[in-house]
Parts: C-alpha cells; sequence; structure tokens
C-alpha cells in the first residue's frame, strides 16, 4: 500500500481526496492551510451513474483520522488532513498538487526539503505552469507527472464537509519529465482516478492549453472588455448557458494561434486538439451551441460582485488571477520565445493584465 499526499483543498482537493481515500488501496492525506475547518467525516457525492465501470454512483464517506498514515498498519480507508508538510511529504510515495497557478511554487519549495528519494510530485492540471516551475525548483532527479486537462469538474459544497463530482472526462491524457518510470506513473493515475489514462509524449503537451486558458478568457473579454468604473450590469449573466458566437469566435482565433506555437515545439501533431475538434463543432455558432448545452457547466455564473444599482466584474476571482498570469500569459511568453505571432492572444492577455488594475478599486468597495 501507498502513500499519497494531495496538497491543496479547494475544489479539486476535496473531490480527489475523497475518491482517492474511498475507492483505492492508497493511504491518503491533504496539505491545507485550514485543517481546523475540517469535519469527521468528508461526504463526496456524484449526481448521475459514472461511465466507464466506475460504480453506479458515488455516496461516499470518508473519515478524516487523527494520525498521519505510517508505511505499516494505521488505518485504512481514511483521510488525515493537516498544514504541516513533514508530518505527511516524508512519508508520501507520492505528491500530487491541486493547486492554483499562484500557489504552485510556494508550495512546491515547501515539500521539497521533505520529499524522499524517488517520490514522485505531479499535478492535476498541468496548465497553470506546474512542469515550468518543478523543473526549476525541484531536483533533477524528482519524477515529475502532470494531467493535461482535469479528470473532473468539482465543487465544494461545505468546506472540509461534503463536495461533488460533476463530471468525469472520459479519459485523461498524462505528461511524464525526469524518470523512466512513465508507463508505472501512467499506471498510478489510472488507478487513482478509475479512468483510461494515456502517456503524451512532451511535458509541453500537457502545460499548453487551449482550455481553460484559452476558454475562460475569451469569455471574459467578450463580456467585459469595455468596462470601466462607473459601469453597472443589470444582472449576472451564466457564464456557459449564454455563450455567445462573439466569444465562441475569439475562442477559435486564439485556438489558431496557439496551434501556430505547437507546431514549432517538440509535440506530437493532433496531441493538443483544436477546440472545434474538441468540442466537435464546425463553427462559431455550432462551438457556443455546444457549450451553451454542456450538462456539468449549467449554473455557472460569471465572476460579478454586487455593487448599489446592480453588479460589476470580479477581478479578484480565479478566473482573472489564475487564468490570465498562470495560464494564457505563459502561451504569451513562450511565442515570444519562439518567434510565433500571436496578435489576438496578446491583445487579450494585455487586458487581462490590465484587469490587475481595478483590484485596488475593489479594495476601496469591498474593503
Amino acid at each position: 500500500m501507498k502513500n499519497i499526499c494531495i496538497c491543496g483543498g479547494g475544489n479539486l482537493g476535496h473531490v480527489a481526496a475523497g475518491f482517492i481515500a474511498a475507492r483505492t488501496n492508497y493511504k491518503v492525506s491533504l496539505l491545507t492551510r485550514h485543517p481546523e475547518q475540517w469535519g469527521k467525516i468528508l461526504r463526496v457525492t456524484h449526481p448521475q451513474p459514472l461511465p466507464n465501470g466506475r460504480g453506479v454512483d458515488i455516496d461516499l464517506d470518508v473519515r478524516c483520522l487523527t494520525k498521519p498514515p505510517s508505511r505499516t498498519g494505521g488505518d485504512g480507508g481514511g483521510l488525515f488532513v493537516c498544514s504541516d508538510p513533514s508530518l505527511v511529504i516524508p512519508t508520501a510515495d507520492v505528491v500530487l498538487l491541486c493547486l492554483p497557478g499562484f500557489a504552485i511554487a510556494e508550495t512546491l519549495q515547501q515539500i521539497q526539503p521533505h520529499l524522499k528519494p524517488g517520490a514522485a510530485v505531479g499535478s492535476v492540471v498541468s496548465s497553470t505552469g506546474f512542469f515550468f516551475q518543478a523543473i526549476d525548483i525541484l531536483p533533477p532527479s524528482t519524477p515529475l507527472f502532470g494531467l493535461q486537462r482535469v479528470p473532473f469538474i468539482a465543487r465544494t459544497l461545505q468546506y472540509g464537509h461534503a463536495a461533488r463530482i460533476m463530471g468525469f472526462k472520459p479519459s485523461l491524457q498524462l505528461a511524464v519529465e525526469q524518470t523512466t518510470r512513465q508507463e508505472e506513473l501512467r499506471q498510478m493515475v489510472q488507478t487513482l482516478f478509475c479512468t483510461p489514462t494515456h502517456l503524451l509524449h512532451s511535458h509541453y503537451e500537457a502545460s499548453l492549453s487551449n482550455s481553460n486558458p484559452l476558454l475562460h478568457p475569451s469569455r471574459l473579454y467578450t463580456l467585459f472588455h469595455d468596462w470601466h468604473p462607473g459601469i453597472v450590469y443589470p444582472r449576472v449573466p451564466l457564464f456557459y448557458e449564454e455563450w455567445t458566437e462573439e466569444a465562441a469566435q475569439l475562442y477559435i482565433e486564439m485556438d489558431c494561434e496557439l496551434q501556430h506555437l505547437l507546431a514549432v515545439l517538440p509535440v506530437t501533431p493532433g496531441s493538443i486538439p483544436t477546440v472545434l475538434d474538441y468540442y466537435e463543432s464546425t463553427d462559431a455558432p455550432s462551438l457556443a451551441s455546444k457549450l451553451r448545452s454542456i450538462e456539468a457547466f449549467k449554473g455557472i455564473v460569471a465572476p460579478m460582485l454586487p455593487v448599489e444599482g446592480g453588479y460589476i466584474p470580479n477581478f479578484q476571482s480565479r478566473y482573472f488571477t489564475e487564468d490570465f498570469p498562470y495560464g494564457l500569459d505563459i502561451v504569451c511568453r513562450l511565442a515570444r520565445q519562439k518567434g510565433v505571432s500571436t496578435p489576438v492572444i496578446d491583445r487579450v492577455s494585455e487586458w487581462g493584465r490590465g484587469c490587475t488594475s481595478f483590484t485596488q478599486f475593489l479594495g476601496v468597495i469591498y474593503p
């Protein structure tokens, strides 16, 4: 039986910890800043039957343990939650980051002194700079792995107590670096998430994504690029269910530029399918229709804050703080290094960087 430490107590951390603790033989610990807010039981649910033979449904009650998992003996099927890496990292065979981009470097620096030789470090999603930062911070002998896209859409219902899986990916794409154990790690990830997992040929194929780093900015730009202090919107639109053809067209144009960048990098052709291929669409109208129809996306609203008379954009939302500086900007920097022209991505990225100037404005309204 192996030990796995999950870093991050957000949506994905809740679901990954509960799912792995209940449905695998791994001993699981969770490293989070707020262990005191976790109850004795973590419940993970799923509203519909699962695909790929992953069970009739999920209704998992996971015990939160009072001591860290040991090498032998101890409690099985439970979850130890703490904030001290020295309690859980030294015994971890696998460390899995479920973190936003801005927290990756700091966490890697915290765990690095405690990693045992041969322990593998990975990320549940790699498009927020994981590989670039891990290669820079961790020893070159550290096996690294990262998923191209998240294995499921997750939502925390009550912090430290309950979470829900909103939707599964039918298959996963995995990049592995700094080790010859590619197949071992592929099988491990496939076991952890009960999902068919395929190896990629380069970490670029996982690090560069036309998912959230392009998907969210394209919608945000078309929603709010004309906003300035003083503009108040009368309502909060649904982020996906009201997706416009304008946003779909921008998404397609940004993806075309990403594909030009991929053409000069050591990636396998087609390893990152175009957004039209991925969403089985042919043009902006069909893509907008597809995004509006995805069941797991329903009910998600645009990031906005209430003010007198209506609503304004919430520039402190992770849609802004994550997908621009730790998503789209990575594409921009790499394109400049490789001499690839990306005028549309540059325009949207520059607008996103400019939005950070509005955080001070929000601080006045929401001190």
